[in-house]
């Protein structure tokens, strides 16, 4: 396969199955890094590196889900050496979802499972608040309110100069989405959600079975909405016990 900037993995020949990961808000490829040797050798992980951040830091970031859509789908597809399942956390499990639409609609192969983790279900989301509309140091005092940031990040003006650019693109991309319906998925659903997020109000979690006419499972974590963070491990035992019955099929 060739390489691209859009995907960071350790390629092997005795893959059998892809996980494409997608990160949550500001999130870069490189948080996936680890998960290799936390799952079976017959899974890759292929984690999605988005312009703007990390390796891609000079390039611009894209702030338009349908544009990202046009963007990645097309390297998705010419993966297609081996079966894929999907995995995103918080904005990355939006795009995820809507990449496995967006691939259907174009006739391309679908995902054998999806892992939707720390986000709203599609039809059930919480108004959002424009969030990425505010001044810098507005938005910074938010992104410290959410947890998902080392105060000592948020301390550092200048790399939060060079960081806020994908963090702005990342909220836009999730507080302009819009639902649309469309035929369901045929994919299973994994949907992790942690117990202190803010999930509670009716569909936010169990609603993503109202995309798929496969199964749908909803596992719980301690923590909050970085808790793939401080469950690492309990969540990479999920994805991968999910997986392997996958391969045995």
């Amino acid at each position: 396969m060739p390489t691209t900037p859009w995907l960071i993995r350790t390629p092997a020949a005795d893959r059998r199955l892809r996980l494409f990961c997608f990160s949550y808000a500001g999130g870069n490829a490189f948080n996936f890094l680890r998960w290799q040797e936390a799952v079976d050798p017959a899974i890759e992980i292929c984690a999605v590196q988005l312009p703007g951040r990390s390796s891609r830091i000079a390039e611009a970031p894209i702030a338009s889900l349908p544009a990202l859509l046009q963007a990645v789908a097309p390297v998705v597809a010419r993966m297609d050496d081996l079966p894929y399942a999907l995995f995103g956390h918080s904005v990355g499990a939006l795009i995820a979802f809507e990449l496995a639409r967006y691939l259907r609609l174009h006739g391309l192969p679908s995902p054998q499972h999806m892992f939707m983790s720390g986000c709203h279900a599609p039809q059930f989301r919480a108004p959002t608040r424009q969030l990425h509309t505010l001044s810098d140091q507005d938005f910074t005092e938010v992104l410290r309110e959410y947890e998902g940031t080392p105060p000592e990040v948020l301390a550092e003006r200048d790399l939060m100069a060079l960081l806020l650019p994908a963090i702005r693109a990342d909220f836009a991309i999730a507080e302009n989405y819009r639902y649309r319906h469309g035929p369901l998925l045929s994919a299973p659903i994994s949907v992790f959600a942690g117990r202190d997020d803010l999930n509670k109000e009716p569909g936010q979690v169990d609603g993503w079975a109202k995309e798929t006419a496969g199964d749908c499972r909803v596992d719980w974590f301690d923590g909050g909405h970085f808790f793939i963070h401080g469950q690492r491990a309990a969540v990479l035992e999920r994805i991968n016990a999910e997986l392997t019955a996958r391969l045995c099929v």
